[in-house]
């Protein structure tokens, strides 16, 4: 395997779940709480390949326009995802971080997650980036905010930004680049999730809903990007 095809993070857009469950004639909640069950599959999935960053977008900027009452269910939902696995997930050396304004979640959801983060912030050998209240144009604004802060305090420079400088004011400050998106449910469009760090990836957009995405599938997908050519810009062998 090149160095160009190594695989270290996998970013999903975890799409479907609403759709699955009224196919099934239940409330879209309740495929919000079954796609609760696919993270940890694939959370362990990840975990064998040797992947060491997932990132979920799990709740948008735009996701405040939906029902009240589904966005309360999704937040009670990752609640009990992590009071559920958060002691396994210690225990195997994952680290959770966060990615977005957590702060505008409601109060429980906000310490079951900084809980979460803070027992774990000492683990290495995996990193668990959920994306919450996350949007990617709000993410770069907030760079460029704080860098120029940091000019004004006398702490930076103008000069001194480039794109390695640039990145240590995202929310994925010290991550790899994204090497695979993955969107479920036959959707082909990034939904202003992580531009920047995508500027590279591969993507694939697998017809089959976020509740459905199995293991076995998840490899399918794998098995994809192996099969791609990633030349960052460069041209092929045969081309020169």
């Amino acid at each position: 395997m090149s160095k160009k095809n190594q695989l270290l993070h996998v970013a999903f857009i975890m799409d479907g779940n609403g759709r699955w469950a009224k196919k099934r004639g239940l409330p879209r909640h309740l495929g919000h709480k079954e796609g609760c069950e696919r993270i940890i599959d694939i959370y362990e999935e990840c975990r064998v390949m040797g992947i060491k960053v997932m990132s979920l977008y799990a709740f948008s900027t735009e996701n405040w326009n939906r029902p009240k009452d589904e966005i309360r269910h999704l937040f009670n939902y990752l609640e009990i995802f992590f009071k559920r696995e958060l002691k396994r997930m210690k225990r195997e050396g994952c680290k959770i971080i966060t990615s977005g304004d957590i702060s505008k979640l409601p109060k429980k959801t906000v310490k079951v997650v900084e809980n979460a983060i803070d027992e774990t912030k000492d683990n290495t050998d995996f990193t668990f980036n959920i994306c919450l209240n996350y949007g990617g144009k709000a993410e770069i604004v907030r760079a460029a905010k704080n860098f120029a802060i940091d000019c004004m305090n006398g702490k930076k420079n103008p000069e001194d930004l480039d794109e390695t400088l640039f990145e240590d004011y995202l929310y994925t400050r010290g991550l790899p680049p994204v090497d695979l998106l993955i969107r479920t449910s036959g959707e082909m469009r990034t939904s202003n999730y992580m531009p920047w760090q995508l500027a590279y990836a591969e993507m694939v957009f697998p017809s089959t809903p976020w509740p459905d995405f199995t293991k076995a599938k998840f490899r399918e997908v794998i098995e994809l990007y192996y099969q791609r050519d990633r030349r960052f810009g460069e041209i092929k062998d045969e081309e020169k």
